[in-house]
């Protein structure tokens, strides 16, 4: 069913995806890497965000390559995306979807040697990933060779060559460096091929981590590329939650489940109509917090399904009703905050935001694009 066309007159969650930040934010990123070509991951929905309303608008802001990880994902946006857009899929080819890719236009990561010896069939333009040190996705050091031969034998076009950096997000991890010089000894095996290397936080580690193309996700959707430092990306995200319940409690009352809060003295506790369904994690629980009027109520007990209950004993008397709004991510509270509360990264905060939400997407205003 699409929410989206519901009367949200009883909504209790409205969840805002501003187009206009993240075309800015592909636009930021894309004159940071110049001459190299900047790309969008929009796996996973776009980190939840939804991936064709997100993939016109960076097509609009100039983005013509898409990466998606999954087959499945690739053939949802194909007919949403003008034909001159490139998809690719970073996980490649199960075994017996070549045609059907093909037929598509989609156009593989290829990650082993199986997979390039199945698309090779075609003779049809790929991308090559390498292992340089994540050991997750690539081909590795031992089949490069064979990898290399069974490309060349069948005429495969190689549009570039990548790999993905595994700590890029700390500048200091000596791994960036140990990654860039791989992937430069093993490119050197593929001369004139061009190399897609740098990721968000890639990206903000120098022009050596660029090359001819840099793809991102997180910054775009307005999650700090860099750890520890000033995050330049615009917020593309709001959530504000409905009040579904108030009450004041004794001293001495436990809440929610296990009753892991009991209060310390009289308590004014409001209930608040979203929990870990809809993308409030249950780490929260008795950690996080929501905002309302500028002022920081913590969560109190564990997160449910469908609600989490805060302490708004500091609002003034009557301030907070039924109805009333509370801000979950905000200028107040980033993607980084709730993270840090529930003890993971922005990533998982954002690709878990539940669709039970109104969605509201701000469109984009025309302007020139970067390509």
């Amino acid at each position: 069913m699409d929410i989206s066309a519901i009367d949200m007159t009883g909504a209790t969650g409205w969840l805002t995806i501003d187009l206009e930040a993240l075309a800015d934010n592909y636009r930021l990123l894309a004159s940071r890497v110049v001459p190299a070509r900047q790309t969008a991951v929009v796996k996973a929905d776009a980190y939840g965000l939804g991936a064709v309303p997100v993939s016109n608008a960076l097509y609009q802001a100039g983005c013509r390559d898409f990466f998606v990880a999954q087959y499945l994902e690739a053939v949802t946006l194909r007919p949403a995306l003008p034909a001159d857009a490139r998809i690719f899929v970073l996980n490649g080819l199960q075994p017996g979807a070549e045609a059907r890719a093909a037929e598509l236009g989609l156009i593989p990561v290829l990650n082993s040697l199986e997979q390039v010896r199945n698309w090779s069939a075609l003779a049809l333009p790929a991308v090559l990933q390498l292992d340089t040190g994540m050991s997750r996705l690539g081909v590795p050091t031992e089949e490069l060779q064979a990898a290399r031969e069974e490309l060349a034998q069948a005429g495969t076009p190689l549009l570039f060559l990548m790999s993905h950096l595994a700590s890029a997000d700390d500048p200091a991890n000596s791994q960036n460096v140990e990654q860039l010089n791989r992937m430069r000894n093993l490119a050197a095996e593929f001369p004139g091929c061009d190399i897609c290397f740098a990721n968000s936080g890639g990206i903000f580690l120098g022009d050596d981590y660029h090359h001819a193309l840099t793809r991102s996700g997180i910054a775009l959707y307005g999650g700090a590329p860099t750890e520890g430092r000033p995050n330049p990306m615009r917020p593309v995200v709001a959530l504000e939650v409905a009040v579904i319940h108030l009450r004041n409690l004794e001293a001495g009352t436990a809440v929610g489940y296990s009753g892991t809060h009991v209060t310390a003295g009289p308590t004014r506790v409001a209930t608040i109509a979203a929990g870990y369904a809809d993308g409030l994690l249950r780490s929260l629980s008795n950690r996080g917090a929501v905002w309302f009027q500028s002022r920081r109520l913590p969560i109190i007990g564990r997160v449910s399904m469908d609600s989490i209950t805060v302490d708004a004993s500091a609002l003034p008397e009557d301030t907070m009703t039924l109805g009333s709004r509370v801000e979950i991510l905000g200028p107040h509270q980033t993607l980084e905050d709730v993270a840090r509360d529930a003890g993971t990264i922005s990533y998982e905060i954002l690709t878990s935001l539940g669709h039970r939400y109104h969605r509201t997407y701000l469109q984009p205003n025309p302007r020139g694009n970067t390509s």
